[in-house]
């Protein structure tokens, strides 16, 4: 007896509880679990063997066949052309049946501009490794990297949106914001920002995509706003010049996680403007984000750390905090320099909690 039996469509079904999940599939890929749907529904691109019902499992077979067509849209085919390719090398150089294992981690990075050695160990007919271009050039250069970033850099070069918002989200709910932005959102940014320097600025709208769906994603996850308590609250600013806001964005958001009031000032706040924040507010700390040794001022970091207010014989002083990239090599005396998210939010908690 066959222990494969045929679903409707005469596909042999496979064992249930083996294989991929559409999910698991999606999440390798950097798509949308909708978009592998519809390219089973719409192009024939789905799995082999059927569990039967609504049921799906992908084998390494079918993952590669994804993978090429992954592969293939990145370069700026339009998806139906693709599946056609994809199917006729199917038809043309015929695999033999695989195991019905989980696909190995390395087989999504295709997509992001990495080589995809040949599956000889699976009963695989070995295939020609495969570099997906996007239009811009070759894909990112990410290292030694989780696999999310991976699949953020693929839905980030494809600038599919869907994809991007969900992966992200994942991240965030499986890491937690703090890991999430240190282990697989900065990485890939930093690969991106890489690749816009190297190839004459012809990557700045991936940049952009990018960092405006990591906003959104902050914004989405963060809780309410925390309430205002007497001498509790955190000043987040850019100092003047500086509009790269989405570090401090990420921290405003790790510190609302925790229950502390955040006041969040954004890009290229004016010298005046942020003295009259930091009299009006009376914050117990100040953040002042520089990406750029240019916009970082030491003069100005001192003026805020010497502001009081309050009354004769209790006057209070906010603890200024200088972080980011700019204020390497201007360290300011006596003031706290975080270098990184995780020592920035300690920092700021136990300012808070004296």
């Amino acid at each position: 007896m066959d222990v494969h039996e045929r679903d409707s469509r005469g596909r042999a079904s496979a064992p249930v509880g083996v294989g991929l999940t559409t999910g698991e599939v999606a999440r390798r890929l950097g798509v949308a679990p909708t978009t592998v749907r519809t390219w089973d529904r719409r192009y024939g691109l789905g799995p082999v063997a059927h569990t039967g019902g609504r049921h799906r499992r992908w084998t390494p077979v079918d993952v590669a066949r994804l993978e090429r067509m992954c592969a293939l849209t990145a370069t700026g085919i339009p998806p139906a052309e693709a599946a056609r390719t994809v199917l006729d090398e199917a038809t043309q150089q015929p695999a033999p049946a695989a195991p019905v294992t989980p696909a190995p981690p390395e087989a999504a990075g295709a997509a992001a501009g990495e080589e995809v050695p040949a599956r000889r160990d699976e009963g695989v007919t070995p295939r020609p490794s495969v570099r997906a271009r996007s239009r811009a050039g070759s894909g990112l250069r990410l290292g030694d990297v989780r696999q999310e970033c991976k699949g953020i850099a693929r839905a980030a070069l494809r600038l599919d949106a869907s994809a991007l918002d969900e992966l992200l989200e994942s991240a965030i709910a499986e890491h937690g914001l703090v890991a999430a932005w240190t282990e697989v959102i900065m990485p890939t940014l930093q690969a991106v920002g890489r690749k816009w320097e190297s190839s004459g600025e012809k990557y700045v709208e991936v940049e952009h995509f990018l960092s405006w769906h990591v906003s959104g994603a902050l914004r989405r996850g963060a809780p309410p706003t925390a309430a205002d308590r007497p001498g509790a609250t955190v000043v987040l600013a850019c100092v003047p010049g500086e509009n790269h806001t989405l570090p401090l964005e990420v921290l405003a958001a790790a510190l609302a996680e925790r229950g502390l009031p955040v006041r969040m000032f954004g890009g290229a706040l004016p010298v005046e403007s942020l003295v009259t924040a930091v009299r009006r507010t009376g914050p117990a700390a100040v953040a002042l984000w520089a990406q750029s040794r240019t916009t970082a001022s030491r003069p100005l970091a001192q003026h805020v750390a010497a502001m009081e207010w309050g009354v004769r014989g209790a006057r209070r002083k906010p603890v200024v905090l200088t972080i980011g990239p700019g204020w390497t090599g201007r360290t300011v005396t006596g003031l706290p320099r975080p270098t990184g998210l995780a020592e920035a939010v300690a920092v700021l908690e136990r300012v808070v909690s004296r």
